[in-house]
C-alpha cells in the first residue's frame, strides 16, 4: 500500500488515536476493531487491509457486503474515498467486495493456522470432546455443513467441562464449510474446531468478527459471562 501524494507520512491506525473510527459510507462511529479498513496499493488500486496494519492513510467501512455493493455500483463509494483520501488518484476494482469477502476470509484462515502450529487449536471428534469434558476448551465452532447430531455431542460435552449442563450453551456455526476449512489448514474432513486458551480464542475473534459482519451476521456482544473464554463479539448457537 502507498500513501498517497502530498499527504504526511503518518498512518490512520497509529496508536494512541482511540479506539474508534468513522464509516465513511454511513458516518456511524465503532470500535476499529469492528471495521474493515481500506487502502491504496502501490498501483494505486483501494484493496481491502484484512489486517489493517498497511502504512499510510486509510479509510473505514462498517457495513455489509450488499450495502458495499450498493455503495459501489451508485457511485456512492468513490465520493467517499475521494474524500477520505483528499483526492488522491485512485482505483476502484469492480470485484472489490469480493476481494474484501476473500482477504476477511484469509485472515480469519491465517489466524487459525497460526493457531494451530502453536499447539492451541484441536480438530477431530473425539480429541475434541475429551479435552471439552476435561473443561479444556476456550471456544467451540462447527463448519457450515457440520451435521447437527455431532454438534450437538460436542456442545454437550463443552457444557458438562464448563458445569453448564441445561444451559443451552454451544459452540458456534462458521461461515465456512469444511471443504474451505480442510483446504485452509491443510487436513482432511475439518468440521469442528476448538481452542484451548482463552487468549488464542480472542486472537481468532478479531478476524472472525470482521468477517462476520460483513456477511451480514450478528456480531453483537453477548452480555452473559460464558462469553469471557469465548470470542468477544460472536454469537453462539443455542441448543
Amino acid at each position: 500500500m502507498r500513501t498517497p501524494r502530498n499527504e504526511r507520512l503518518t498512518s490512520d491506525i497509529a496508536e494512541g488515536e482511540g479506539p474508534e473510527r468513522k464509516c465513511i459510507l454511513s458516518g456511524a462511529h465503532d470500535a476499529r476493531d469492528s471495521l474493515i479498513r481500506l487502502a491504496i496499493s502501490p498501483d494505486g488500486d483501494v484493496l481491502p487491509d484484512a489486517l489493517a496494519r498497511a502504512p499510510g492513510r486509510g479509510a473505514w467501512i462498517g457495513v455489509d457486503r450488499p450495502a458495499l455493493e450498493t455503495a459501489l455500483a451508485k457511485g456512492h463509494l468513490k465520493g467517499a474515498l475521494a474524500r477520505a483520501f483528499k483526492g488522491a488518484a485512485l482505483s476502484i476494482p469492480d470485484d472489490l467486495p469480493e476481494r474484501t469477502e476473500r482477504a476477511l476470509t484469509r485472515a480469519f484462515t491465517d489466524r487459525l493456522g497460526l493457531e494451530l502450529k502453536s499447539g492451541k487449536l484441536l480438530m477431530g471428534s473425539d480429541r475434541i470432546a475429551e479435552n471439552a469434558r476435561a473443561g479444556k476448551v476456550a471456544w467451540l465452532a462447527h463448519a457450515a455443513d457440520a451435521g447437527d447430531d455431532g454438534s450437538r455431542k460436542l456442545d454437550q460435552a463443552w457444557r458438562v467441562g464448563r458445569e453448564e449442563e441445561g444451559s443451552g450453551f454451544g459452540g458456534m456455526r462458521l461461515p465456512l464449510d469444511r471443504a474451505t476449512l480442510s483446504v485452509a489448514l491443510g487436513r482432511d474432513n475439518v468440521v469442528h474446531l476448538a481452542l484451548t486458551d482463552p487468549a488464542a480464542a480472542q486472537r481468532v475473534a478479531l478476524p472472525l468478527q470482521r468477517l462476520l459482519r460483513f456477511l451480514g451476521h450478528d456480531v453483537s456482544a453477548q452480555a452473559d459471562h460464558r462469553t469471557a473464554s469465548a470470542p468477544a463479539g460472536v454469537t453462539t448457537t443455542e441448543v
